[in-house]
């Protein structure tokens, strides 16, 4: 039986950098299960799967052999580690989001992803519809000029060199009114969740404050 640690949150407020520093400091493992949408539409389009196919794009989620490490994401025996993290990936995979019968594939495999011992799950459905029943729930967020300037700064996720930080803001105000909106598994944080707010706090500060929850709700002697 595993003991998860979910991390949830919009984009732009940390997750993944936070969620691999805790998998650290704990020994366990960590997971991004939104590497695994932006996976699955990276290898829909590869193969010329209509976004619009909702079926098809299942088939290519039924099919796909994930391998996630904390360094490497894989598809099919392909490192998409790079490939995924784009703005064109960034849209593709919100619509994938979107579709019932993909998260219900993926969903399905996160869980048994999970497997045994203890793992951090990186997500924004984690605590809400992935693992309910988690540990420790973690809900990550911070104010949209934040989270605006830190895609901003960074190379993987910027629309362009040269766009402007409105552009880049309103890029992810259309992201999260498609996840808060979504049939599926909306982006929501969990009633019993820990809200930590990141704005201005330092990654370090925030990692504190993430392993100071996991310690109170799990005892030193689950760590």
């Amino acid at each position: 039986m595993s003991t998860v640690i979910a991390i949830d949150g919009p984009s732009g407020v940390g997750k993944g950098t936070v969620a691999r520093a805790v998998a650290n400091a704990l020994g366990c493992r960590y997971v991004d299960t939104g590497a695994m949408y932006r996976a699955v539409a990276l290898k829909a389009g590869q193969e010329g799967r209509s976004l619009n196919d909702e079926v098809a794009v299942a088939d290519v989620a039924t099919r796909a052999v994930f391998a996630l490490g904390a360094a490497r994401i894989m598809i099919d025996g392909h490192d998409a580690t790079h490939a995924i993290r784009t703005p064109d990936v960034d849209v593709a995979a919100a619509r994938v989001a979107r579709m019932p019968t993909v998260r219900a594939v993926l969903v399905q495999q996160q869980r048994e992803y999970a497997g045994e011992g203890t793992v951090v799950m990186e997500g924004r459905d984690i605590g809400t519809v992935v693992f309910p029943e988690a540990a420790v729930k973690i809900y990550l967020d911070a104010s949209p000029e934040e989270r605006a300037s830190r895609r901003a700064k960074d190379p993987a996720h910027r629309l362009s060199k040269t766009a402007e930080l409105a552009e880049v803001a309103s890029a992810l105000e259309a992201r999260d009114h498609l996840d808060r909106t979504r049939q599926a598994s909306p982006l929501t944080m969990a009633a019993d969740a820990t809200l930590i707010d990141t704005t201005g706090v330092p990654i370090d500060e925030v990692v504190r404050q993430v392993m100071e929850v996991v310690r109170e709700k799990l005892g030193q002697t689950q760590l």
